[in-house]
């Protein structure tokens, strides 16, 4: 496929899977109108880099379909002076994607082979406002830094507080929660002080992050 058949397939994806699942911002929909996803792929699915479907990784994670990526940047209404934190490097393309758009990144990611691969690919698209971070953030970030975005891409049973305590007033997040076949995808922002308001956005299924936490369960 040569690079002209990769621009018609990007604005196909577009028009056809993002613009149809109420994806209507501006910002969101130029972004993924210009993000090259097919060099975040791996290399046996650069053909499929448009298809509407989660595309398989390592480690058995996978890439968001596009759509559920343009769905999580809408919510997270990035700013060029926003700072990010992302839980889940995993192929590189929604840190790229959150990089061009706010004013840097810390990207977590339990797999160092996944951050490696993925700063060398940000690196080569001139993308230098991301740092990288080798780290378990299952039971939540507890550094002291308060982020205006928190983006997690794989589902949690539950969202740990210390994610909402990270943010900062008039910060959003990004979290899918729930367990197999009961899934929801939840924004999160804070208002002021220490009041947030939660939004149930959507039913979707992620892989469940490595080490995430359940619920306890209640005994009768």
């Amino acid at each position: 496929m040569n690079e002209m058949n990769f621009e018609l397939a990007r604005h196909n994806m577009v028009e056809q899977q993002i613009r149809t699942w109420t994806v209507l911002d501006f910002q969101v929909l130029d972004a993924m109108e210009h993000f090259p996803r097919e060099n975040y792929v791996p290399d046996q699915y650069r053909r499929m880099a448009y298809a509407d479907i989660a595309i398989p990784l390592d480690h058995e994670q996978e890439m968001m379909h596009p759509k559920l990526e343009a769905h999580l940047l809408q919510v997270a209404a990035v700013k060029p002076t926003d700072k990010i934190l992302e839980i889940g490097t995993g192929s590189g393309s929604v840190t790229a994607l959150l990089a061009g758009l706010g004013k840097h990144v810390d990207s977590v990611d339990i797999f160092p082979d996944f951050q490696k691969t993925a700063k060398t690919k940000l690196d080569s698209h001139g993308l230098s406002n991301v740092t990288m971070i080798e780290g378990d953030a299952s039971k939540g970030w507890g550094e002291k830094d308060q982020y205006d975005v928190i983006v997690i891409t794989g589902s949690m049973p539950e969202l740990p507080q210390q994610f909402v305590d990270a943010l900062a007033v008039g910060g959003r997040l990004f979290a899918v929660i729930g367990e197999a076949q009961t899934m929801e995808a939840i924004s999160i922002s804070r208002t002021h002080g220490n009041c947030w308001e939660e939004k149930s956005l959507f039913e979707t299924e992620l892989p469940v992050m490595i080490n995430a936490s359940k619920p306890a369960e209640f005994i009768f």
